[in-house]
């Protein structure tokens, strides 16, 4: 694919939705994107042929965070990534499973680690911490607790 190529298809397809496309080395590139357009963000890249999504991630700047996810393409042999940011107080974007599946566990992680709500997610529950674990240990924010300070819920099975 030709340099701007990408960029221009995913704009006719995607307009104001997509903030940016730049270069990411050994990818296709770094596609920026409106939050409140997750969805056909996701739609547009599964039907250009990036059908395996191979990572959700998440990072607390402090004042924004940024939701990333990894995607592969079999056909061009390509990865592409795709990232948006959402606001600190209100850090909320649609979960990516309906379009690719596999997103189910890395959005749990990322919820669970820095705090991204998965709108529509089906399942959003603790994945590593415990049932009841009331915070995000890769929060910025986040302090070490003294053990007698912790009340975590514990789960019988």
């Amino acid at each position: 694919m030709e340099p701007g190529e990408w960029e221009r298809t995913l704009r006719a397809s995607l307009g104001e939705a997509v903030v940016a496309v730049e270069p990411f080395a050994g990818t296709r590139g770094r596609v920026r994107f409106r939050a409140g357009r997750a969805l056909d963000v996701f739609r547009t890249v599964h039907g250009a042929g990036f059908t395996h999504l191979s990572m959700v991630g998440a990072i607390d700047w402090v004042d924004h965070r940024e939701v990333f996810y990894v995607v592969w393409s079999d056909a061009a042999k390509e990865y592409a990534i795709l990232s948006t940011d959402v606001p600190a107080d209100q850090p909320r974007v649609a979960s990516a499973t309906s379009v690719w599946p596999s997103a189910n566990w890395h959005e749990r992680e990322a919820w669970e680690m820095v705090d991204i709500q998965f709108e529509g997610h089906p399942d959003l529950r603790h994945l590593l911490m415990p049932d009841g674990y009331a915070f995000h240990p890769l929060l910025r924010s986040f302090k070490l607790h003294e053990p007698e300070e912790l009340e975590v819920k514990v789960r019988h099975v």
